[in-house]
This record gives structure tokens, sequence and C-alpha cells, in this order.
């Protein structure tokens, strides 16, 4: 699929975005909130054929992309490393001018432009289920008050008031 980038002029109806059905069915996929899915949209927008590896997006311009804050952001960028959807193949870092450079991203369903194989990370993922919590038994009656709320026989003692 790293085929040439996409040429100005060709025919077609222009750039656009697809999500194979073998992502949107796995289980990484439905169990993402709507902020992670529209970062990994933006990070697969901005693959152009052959840069997967090397696709660059900062938090600020991801922010920015999807109309969220800075610090919400990197909990989304962290959500999708999680589930196998994306990784990092390198960290910001600053540069010798003292200029910040980018993180680098690689998609993981597609192979990287370095000729490695997509590794499909998350195919496999799985939600951890919380461990189902013990049988709660109903505690014993108390003898005590079972006896002041009847009259004795075992029948309640109801108490008719009338206004007066």
């Amino acid at each position: 699929m790293a085929g040439t980038p996409y040429r100005k002029g060709k025919k077609g109806a222009g750039r656009h975005v697809q999500l194979p059905e073998y992502l949107q069915a796995s289980e990484a996929w439905a169990s993402l909130k709507p902020g992670p899915r529209a970062l990994y949209v933006e990070l697969k927008r901005r693959y152009n054929g052959s840069n997967n590896g090397r696709i660059i997006l900062s938090y600020r311009d991801a922010a920015l992309a999807i109309n969220v804050s800075r610090n919400t952001v990197g909990a989304y960028f962290t959500v999708l490393e999680e589930r196998g959807l994306i990784a990092m193949t390198r960290a910001p870092f600053l540069g010798p001018s003292g200029i910040g450079q980018a993180s680098l991203w690689a998609l993981q369903e597609l192979p990287t432009a370095d000729g490695k194989p997509a590794t499909r990370g998350f195919r496999t993922w799985s939600e951890k289920k919380k461990p189902h919590p013990k049988t709660v038994h109903a505690r014993p009656k108390n003898r005590d008050t079972e006896s002041a709320r009847n009259n004795g026989d075992g029948e309640p003692v109801l108490k008719i008031v009338t206004g007066g």
C-alpha cells in the first residue's frame, strides 16, 4: 500500500481517509471514545501513502486540528498507543538550534516506510475485565428487632392514625 504519494491533477474524488473494516471491527477501536478516534483520523489524514513511521504530528498541532486542549490530547495519544493503533517512532526533542522537533508516528495497520511489516497490535488488544465481585449474602435478621415489629404471632402491627 506504500505507493507513490497523491499527485496533483490526478483524476478522482481527491484525498480521503480510509478506515478498513478489520480496524473498525476490532475491540480496540470499538471501545475508543470520540476524542482518540478523531486523533487517529487526523494521523491517518497526514499519511500520504509513503510516510508511515515518519508522520509528523506534535501535541500542539494535534490539539489545534481536533479542537481540544494540549493537555487533553496527550491522553489521547497514550490511549492509541496502549491499544496498539499507533506507535511513536521518534520522541520529541530540542534540535541543535534549540528549536523543538515533533514526534514521528507510525500507524500500526500499515507497513512502515523503512520496510517493517504492520504489527496490527490492535487485533489482540482486549479490555481488562474487572474481577467479578463476590456474592454478597443478606445479613441475618436480628430477632430482637423482628419481635419489636410484630405483635408476637408473626404478623406485622399496623398503626392507623386518624386526623382529629
